[in-house]
């Protein structure tokens, strides 16, 4: 470590904007609620008007305040990324979509899983393999039906595609519920441990067209019913 290094303390204005950005996180500060004007924080706060100045410069940048001429500063509407809407969108869509584009990621993801995998994540897979037939001979179905989505998505992380394992992992953390009206007892996962077991040799072998065939094969044993 350099001694010469100094370390750099935070101004009065970042202390401040800090402050007014820990009430708007706990909602102490509402959406498109008024603060006080530049004059009444400086006294509330008992610092200068210049250091609220600079403060509200922060938070405007950070998108969490907006500056109003004439009307004055009001925290900022919240505006949703792209990923969040996204993450909605899973989060309210029903399961028998959820599984449709499950369907069409599995096939690519064991095929590249297959070419990437490492030792490590042999490993991980393997883990959550075992933990799944551990459970299913214990009769244990939600603990079967977590270790087979974790299995699913180690897979997902030995692509070592970081896009398409996010996306795979938004996919699978809300099909567990469903999948306990699917599962009445884990007599079909334990039925399918084998073609899991072959799924993950095939990958270890690097063998990505048989382990490809192996993970879409995997899913008709979990259709859901058209109604």
């Amino acid at each position: 470590m350099d001694v010469n290094e100094t370390i750099r303390k935070k101004s009065l204005a970042e202390e401040i904007a800090e402050l007014i950005k820990r009430q708007i996180d706990e909602g102490k500060l509402k959406e498109n609620e008024k603060l006080p004007t530049e004059s009444e924080l400086a006294k509330l706060l008992g610092v200068g008007r210049s250091s609220i100045r600079e403060a509200v410069k922060i938070l405007s940048s950070m998108g969490l305040l907006s500056v109003q001429q004439g009307r004055g500063t009001f925290v900022a509407e919240k505006v949703e990324t792209p990923d969040e809407i996204f993450r909605q969108r899973v989060e309210r869509a029903d399961i028998k979509e959820l599984q449709e584009i499950r369907d069409i990621l599995e096939a690519p993801i064991a095929r590249i899983a297959a070419r990437r995998r490492t030792d490590d994540d042999l490993i991980e897979i393997e883990q959550h393999l075992r933990a799944r037939k551990e459970a299913a001979l214990s009769g244990d179905i939600a603990l079967c039906i977590e270790a087979d989505i974790n299995f699913h998505k180690a897979i997902a992380n030995a692509t070592h595609n970081k896009i398409m394992a996010s996306l795979y992992h938004d996919m699978t953390a809300h099909l567990a519920s469903g999948y306990e009206y699917i599962y009445k007892d884990t007599s079909r996962l334990m039925e399918t441990q084998p073609e899991h077991q072959q799924l993950l040799r095939h990958i270890e072998a690097g063998d990505e067209k048989a382990a490809a065939r192996d993970a879409k094969l995997l899913w008709k044993d979990t259709k859901i019913d058209e109604k």
